[in-house]
């Protein structure tokens, strides 16, 4: 891909470069917004209909205006017209618009973004750090996908110190809930297991997809499952299903039977359907 790429910002494509927001805007100023990504492959969205309606969701838990699927979608169509590449990370960003410089939000009407950047794909195996903080499962927050991302760009930065590509958290209760940008899955005693939504994690879309397709059991899962786990593994839109081999200081064989299932069913049945 080009090193320059066009964007959609509020109704307009413009150059990536120069494309800018208000320095009102509450998405910057408070992170008061939230954001979809999505993969695309050979300008192609993958579960755009399952991305729109958690959107949705997520607006409306911060109390933003419900927004426009049908403009959105055509933001998402412009953008990778304009931005041709083989593997992509499509993002939807929507904030509460320009509004004073404090927690009140204003009153003249949301933000929308829509940007692409190619990546390349990801590696079979990881290796991730448990860190000391906790998902707040009670925040006002708690499951909604929010540009508030400050305390994930900590972990995730203590994560890579480690050698890691990624940080699991718990919660309050200290039941493993997730990592910074992903959901994460054990195998124990041969049942795949996740954390429930009740834990505070993000609703991934990814996630739902491997509960329905490899029948993957939701449970409370205290954070020790992570010592005695025989296999382990991620899932996030641009990871798929991707396979842990370190924990910590614990290491765990290469891709196991029930993660190498998974990752072959998702790659067929996702291959088969593009908005599942």
């Amino acid at each position: 891909m080009h090193n320059r790429t066009t964007s959609w910002v509020n109704g307009a494509l413009v150059d990536s470069a120069d494309a800018a927001v208000s320095v009102l805007d509450h998405g910057l100023t408070t992170g008061d917004g939230v954001f979809e990504t999505l993969k695309t492959v050979d300008g192609r969205a993958f579960a755009v209909t399952r991305h729109l309606d958690r959107l949705t969701r997520s607006a409306r838990g911060l109390g933003l205006a419900d927004p426009d699927h049908d403009l959105v979608r055509e933001a998402c169509a412009q953008v990778l017209a304009a931005n041709p590449a083989p593997l992509g990370r499509l993002r939807i960003t929507y904030t509460g618009g320009n509004s004073p410089l404090s927690s009140e939000r204003g009153t003249t009407g949301p933000t929308l973004v829509v940007a692409l950047s190619a990546i390349g794909h990801r590696p079979d195996e990881t290796a991730v750090v448990v860190v000391p903080w906790r998902r707040n499962e009670h925040s006002a927050v708690a499951g909604l996908k929010t540009t508030s991302y400050a305390e994930n760009v900590v972990a995730l930065a203590a994560a890579h110190r480690a050698g890691a590509s990624e940080a699991l958290l718990a919660n309050t209760a200290g039941l493993l809930c997730e990592g910074t940008g992903s959901n994460v899955f054990v195998v124990v005693d041969g049942r795949l297991l996740t954390p429930t939504l009740a834990s505070g994690c993000l609703a991934g879309i990814t996630r739902q997809l491997v509960i329905d397709w490899c029948g993957a059991e939701e449970t409370d899962l205290p954070l020790g499952v992570l010592r005695d786990a025989e296999e382990v593994f991620l899932t996030s839109t641009t990871r798929e299903v991707q396979a842990v081999t370190r924990v910590d200081d614990r290491e765990l064989p290469g891709v196991g039977p029930v993660t190498a299932k998974a990752m072959a069913v998702f790659t067929e049945r996702s291959g088969d359907d593009l908005d599942p």
